[in-house]
This record gives structure tokens, sequence and C-alpha cells, in this order.
């Protein structure tokens, strides 16, 4: 056996059994988050951790797990690894990046039309039994076809969210800390903008970012009152990025017409207002929700922490610093 590890939360059954075959394996059965004390206790002479990004892997729990070699993250965003602290102490963090860009960015979309549309509002009032005759104005939505779509972030679920919104013929502007090659740019037909235009130009603004401390409320009160009064809000990236507090208020003031969340700030905990409002689509963080993408999720993990235990550089390894760090 190459050694052992620990899975915190149910996976698929394949990949389980993919990894029994070659290590000595210990997975939590109940589907909840482990709380620190119980997550210190289960890492605790294991040589890898498949975690979850509901899994809060900090200074303490790593620097107590003193045979640990791998986290193995199932998910692409890894905010809540203490990276630093894993390089320092010579383990690997790994992710699953690439597997869910077309899936979520599928997700994202149906968010945007579901809320241009008024979809969950329009379900409701039928199941409630208000549905009585068709009118020239029950439930008038927004057109999407045409309209003008803010990406911020142009990542591969940016690009992905801009070859959608090509075939509604949008015009589409973005913006991006990093420098976008010209051929992509080209190709996708976007326009760079700087955030200020970006905000006021848009009639739909799709967040694509990870978190990190420059993008945390990045959407606030001064951003969302440089919105046009009909814009609409898609948030599939981290909840953090936006402002609850701010996003409600900018809905109660009718700064926005609308907004679709996947992600919430203190998830799984929503702004209770929210949950009021007809004019706002949720979702329980379900963007990259398909059988296919998080079974090949569930398989990446595996292979990332089976690479690591065989002494091999793993295929998704966010920090290489850890792995030359070992290899010393």
């Amino acid at each position: 056996m190459l050694g052992k590890v620990f899975v915190t939360r149910p996976i698929f059954q394949e990949t389980l059994e993919t990894l029994r075959q070659e290590i000595d394996l210990d997975a939590n059965p109940e589907d909840r988050i482990l709380s620190k004390t119980e997550l210190i206790e289960k890492l605790s002479g294991v040589d890898g951790v498949i975690s979850l990004v509901t899994d809060t892997i900090d200074r303490e729990v790593l620097e107590r797990s003193t045979k640990l070699k791998v986290v193995a993250n199932f998910g692409v965003g890894f905010n809540n690894v203490d990276v630093d602290t894993a390089t320092r102490l010579g383990i690997a963090v790994t992710n699953t990046p690439g597997v869910l860009t077309e899936t979520t960015a599928d997700f994202a979309w149906t968010l945007l039309m579901a809320a241009a549309r008024r979809i969950a509002e329009s379900a409701r009032f039928v199941r409630a039994g208000k549905f009585k005759a068709w009118g020239p104005k029950m439930m008038l939505g927004y057109d999407v076809f045409g309209k003008t779509l803010g990406l911020i972030g142009l990542g591969r679920i940016g690009q992905a969210m801009a070859r959608r919104a090509r075939g509604f013929n949008m015009k589409v502007l973005f913006y991006d800390t990093e420098t976008i090659p010209g051929n992509v740019v080209q190709e996708l037909g976007v326009e760079p903008a700087p955030l200020d235009e970006l905000y006021r130009r848009s009639d739909f603004i799709s967040l694509h970012v990870p978190l990190l401390p420059v993008t945390q409320h990045l959407l606030n009160d001064e951003t969302f009152s440089m919105m046009k009064p009909t814009c609409i809000v898609v948030n599939s990236s981290r909840g953090p990025v936006v402002d609850e507090k701010a996003l409600v208020r900018a809905l109660k003031n009718r700064k926005i017409a609308a907004a679709a969340l996947d992600v919430y700030e203190s998830e799984p905990h929503i702004e209770p207002e929210l949950l009021e409002m007809e004019n706002v689509v949720l979702a329980p963080h379900i963007a990259s929700a398909s059988y296919e993408t998080r079974a090949r999720m569930s398989s990446m993990t595996a292979e990332n922490a089976l690479a690591v235990l065989k002494g091999r550089r793993p295929p998704n390894l966010v920090n290489a610093d850890a792995w030359d760090r070992r290899r010393r």
C-alpha cells in the first residue's frame, strides 16, 4: 500500500474503489462538514486527504497533520486551503480545473436566462394557482438577444460565456487583471473595458473571478450605483465577491433589476432578505453539478492524490514550490 488517505465527504463510489486498490482508505460516510476537531483527528497519521471546498484546511490543521503529503481538493477553487502554510510544510495542494468549464458556463447562462425571463418567479406563480389566463403584461422580463454582457474575469469560464453570448448576438465587454492574448480577444469578438465603464454599459454582468483580497466585495454600494436600473447580476464564482447587504439595498432601491446567485457570502447562510425577493434567482452552489462533470472531478482528485503518494508530480498542482521543496 502507498499510504493512508482520508476522504472528508462521500464522493463517487468508483473513485473510492480505485483508491482502495492502492491505498489504505478511510472515508467519512456522513454527508456533513466535519468540525475542525474532527478534521484534525482524522488527518492524524494520514498521508493524504481528499477535501471539499467546504472543508477549512487552515494552518492549525496542516501543522498538526505531521504525515500529510497532499491535499487533493475536490473543486477548481482552493481558497479553503492555507496554501502558504502547505507550501512551507512541503504539502502538495491540488485542484480539479478545466473539467468543469463548460458545465459551469452552462449554468451561469441558465441563471442569466432565468433571471432575465423571471423563470423561478413564474414557476412559483403557476404552482400557487395564480395563473388564470394569458395577459399582455404578465411576468414581463428582459430580452437577452442583442444586449450587452459584461464579463468580470475572462479565464476559461468567462471565455466559455463569451462563446455562448455570440449565439445571442450580444456585445461582450470584459475586464480582467490578467493580460488576455490578442488572438483570444479577436477570436471571441470581445471588447476590453475598465470596470467603471463595464458597470455603466452592461445589461447583464456575470462574475468569473477567484476570491482574493482585491475581489472581495467587488460588487458593493458604489459599484451597484454605477449600473443600469435594468441590469441583471449573475454570480457563479465565489460568494464574497458580492456584498450581499449591498445587493439587497441595490435591489430594494431599484439600482439594478435582478440578481441570480449560485454562491453566497457566508455559505450556506444567505442574507435573509434575498430569500424573500421575487427578483432574485437562488441556487445551492450547483454550477458544476452534472453527472459527467462531478464524476470526472472525483476521479481527478484520486489521480492527484495517487500521483503524490507514488512520488510523481500531480497533474493539477497548485503550489509548485511545495513540490520543489519535497524533491530537494
